[in-house]
């Protein structure tokens, strides 16, 4: 449940990060579902990541398997980290410089 009770001021940047698009599409049609922004969700996401717990009751991961089946995505946690866009070949990682 999304509650507004004690709102905290931050301040927000805009920021462009690239992402699957089926991915996006899941998680625009989960903020609408909850009238609330991409932005929104993906904050409450992260939060709950850093703190070791899942964003999602039972009735929220029934509506997202509903959107990914809806859309096409096929992906899961094991696809992490190993996306490749198509048409690219793969960016190999560089090493990390001394300071």
């Amino acid at each position: 449940m999304i509650t507004t009770t004690n709102p905290l001021v931050v301040e927000r940047v805009q920021t462009g990060v690239r992402m699957e698009k089926r991915l996006l599409k899941v998680l625009k049609g989960f903020a609408e579902y909850h009238d609330i922004t991409l932005g929104d969700l993906l904050e409450g996401i992260v939060l709950h990541a850093f703190d070791g717990k899942c964003p999602f009751s039972e009735e929220s991961l029934r509506r997202i398997k509903d959107l990914k089946k809806f859309y096409g995505l096929d992906l899961d946690s094991s696809a992490s980290h190993r996306l490749q866009e198509s048409g690219r070949s793969a960016r190999t990682p560089q090493p990390r410089q001394a300071k």
